[in-house]
C-alpha cells in the first residue's frame, strides 16, 4: 500500500484525501506535523492561501524537514497554492517558501474568485483524453528553468509541469470527478519505491 500524505494545515484537504482513497493500492494520511512526514511515500500540498500555508509550515517547524525530504527524492505535488509553495521564485515577492522547484510563478494570475473558470485540456503523460481543469484564483508558471518538463499550457501560460520528483499544477483536480492527475501522482510515488 502506498501512503500519500496531504498537507493538512489549510486548504482543500478532504477533497484530495477522498481522491487518494479512491485509488486502488493507495491510502491517504493527513499530515499535520513533522512526525507525519516519516509515514508517507509522497505528499500533496493543496490549494488554499500560499502565504498562510507558508507561515504555518514555519510555525510548526515543518519547512526545513519537508524541504530535506523533497530534496532527498520524496515525490511532492503542489496544486494551486501548493505550486507557489514549491517555486524557487514568486514574481513580485522577495522571498519563497520551500524554494525547491525551478519555476517562477505569478500569484493570483487569473484574477479574483469571481474570475474562476473550468476548461478541458489534455495533460501530457497524464491522460490521452481532455480532462476538466478547475481554476480558482490560480497562479501560473511564468518561466520554467532547465530540467522542468511542461505538461500543459493554456493560452501560452504553463499550468502543469514536472521536475524530477516534483509536480505542480495551477488547477484543482480534487474538485472534479476525474482521477487522472491523482493516479499520475500515485504512479510517481510507486515508481520511487521500485
Amino acid at each position: 500500500m502506498i501512503t500519500i500524505g496531504v498537507l493538512d494545515l489549510q486548504g482543500a484537504v478532504i477533497e484530495h484525501v477522498d481522491k487518494i482513497n479512491n485509488i486502488s493500492g493507495a491510502t491517504a494520511l493527513r499530515v499535520k506535523n513533522v512526525k507525519d512526514l516519516e509515514d508517507i511515500d509522497g505528499l500533496i500540498i493543496p490549494g488554499g492561501e500560499s502565504t498562510t500555508i507558508g507561515k504555518l509550515l514555519r510555525d510548526f517547524n515543518m519547512l526545513s524537514p519537508l524541504k530535506s525530504k523533497i530534496e532527498s527524492g520524496m515525490p511532492v505535488w503542489g496544486t494551486c497554492a501548493g505550486m507557489i509553495i514549491l517555486a524557487k521564485s514568486i514574481l513580485g515577492s522577495d522571498y519563497n517558501h520551500l524554494g525547491v522547484m525551478g519555476i517562477e510563478v505569478r500569484r493570483n494570475a487569473y484574477g479574483s474568485q469571481l474570475d474562476s473558470f473550468i476548461t478541458d485540456e489534455i495533460v501530457e503523460g497524464v491522460s490521452e483524453e481532455k480532462i476538466p481543469l478547475v481554476f480558482i484564483r490560480a497562479p501560473y508558471v511564468e518561466k520554467a528553468h532547465e530540467g522542468v518538463k511542461v505538461l500543459c499550457s493554456l493560452d501560452e501560460k504553463i499550468i502543469a509541469c514536472r521536475e524530477n520528483n516534483m509536480l505542480a499544477t495551477s488547477f484543482h483536480p480534487e474538485l472534479t470527478k476525474d482521477l487522472s492527475m491523482h493516479k499520475y501522482f500515485y504512479n510517481m510515488c510507486k515508481d520511487r519505491l521500485k
